[in-house]
C-alpha cells in the first residue's frame, strides 16, 4: 500500500461503483491529487496540497462499510472480515472520528488478509486524522498499534524502521524510542537514513514529541527547489535516499 492514494483510488470514474464485497452500489468522484508542495514528515505524511486530501484517498461502502482506496476491488479474505465482530464494532464505535474510522476499517481488513504493513501504514493514517482533530490519546494508541502491526509482518528495512522511531517517540514511548534508534545507528545505515536518526535521537532526548519535517533532517540548499513526493517515489532507491535528492542533497 502506498503512503499517499493508491492508483486504485485515481482510477475510480465519478459516478456509481458496485461494492466488490456486497454490492451495493454509491457515487463517489474521481480523485487525482496534485503533487506535494511540501516536505513530508519525517513519517512521510506527504506535505501539503496532498496533506489535507485524506477525506478522498479511501472510498466507504455505505451498505456494508467497507472502506478501500477502490472499493470494487476487494481481497477474496475482505468479506469475511467485514463480516466479522471487530469491524461492525468499530464501525458503531461513536467515539471514533468518522474519517479515522475509515482508516481503521481499512487496516482491518488489510490485517485479515495478512497484509501486516499496509495495515500499519493505514492505521498510521488514522492517527493523522486524530493529530488534525487535536486527539493526541487517540493518535497516540494508534501510532502505537502500527508499530505493533509493522513489527508483525515481515522484516522491517532501515527506512520503515525509521518511521517505528519516530511513531515511538510522538506516542512517547520513550525507552523503546530510544532503544531502536539506537540499534538502527549501530548498523551503520545509509547516509540519509543515519541523519534522520540523528535528528530522531536529539527529539527523543529532549522528549519532543512534535511534528517534524524531513526538511529538518535533510535541509536543502536555497538554489534548490524541491520537486514532486511522486516523481522522486518512481526512483528506484530507497526513500530516504530520494527524499534527499529530493531537499537537494548529495
Amino acid at each position: 500500500m502506498a503512503e499517499t492514494p493508491s492508483a486504485g483510488s485515481r482510477s475510480a470514474a465519478a459516478g456509481a461503483l458496485r461494492c466488490g464485497v456486497c454490492g451495493t452500489e454509491s457515487r463517489h468522484p474521481a480523485f487525482r491529487p496534485g503533487p506535494p508542495e511540501q516536505a513530508p514528515d519525517l513519517d512521510l505524511r506527504p506535505g501539503e496540497p496532498v496533506r489535507s486530501s485524506m477525506a478522498r484517498w479511501l472510498q466507504q461502502c455505505p451498505g456494508c462499510g467497507y472502506a478501500a482506496p477502490d472499493i470494487t476491488r476487494a481481497h477474496p479474505a475482505a468479506a469475511e472480515a467485514v463480516r466479522a465482530a471487530p469491524f461492525r464494532a468499530l464501525l458503531a464505535e461513536s467515539g471514533t472520528p468518522p474519517l479515522a474510522r475509515r482508516f481503521l476499517a481499512w487496516a482491518l481488513v488489510l490485517e485479515e488478509t495478512g497484509a501486516l504493513h499496509a495495515a500499519a501504514e493505514a492505521t498510521l493514517h488514522a492517527a493523522w486524522v486524530a493529530d488534525d482533530l487535536g486527539r493526541p490519546d487517540l493518535a497516540r494508541a494508534w501510532r502505537l498499534d502500527a508499530v505493533a502491526l509493522w513489527r508483525g509482518g515481515p522484516a522491517l528495512d532501515a527506512e520503515q524502521t525509521v518511521r517505528i522511531i519516530d511513531a515511538l517517540r510522538r506516542a512517547e514511548a520513550w525507552g523503546d524510542a530510544a532503544a531502536t534508534a539506537e540499534a538502527l545507528a549501530r548498523t551503520e545505515p545509509p547516509e540519509a537514513v543515519a541523519q534522520v536518526v540523528s535528528l530522531e535521537q536529539r527529539l527523543i532526548e529532549a522528549q519532543d514529541t512534535g511534528r517534524h519535517t524531513v526538511a529538518s533532517a535533510l535541509p536543502p540548499p536555497s538554489r534548490r527547489p524541491h520537486v514532486t513526493h511522486q516523481r522522486i517515489a518512481q526512483r528506484g532507491e530507497g526513500i530516504w535516499a530520494k527524499l534527499r535528492r529530493w531537499l537537494g542533497g548529495r
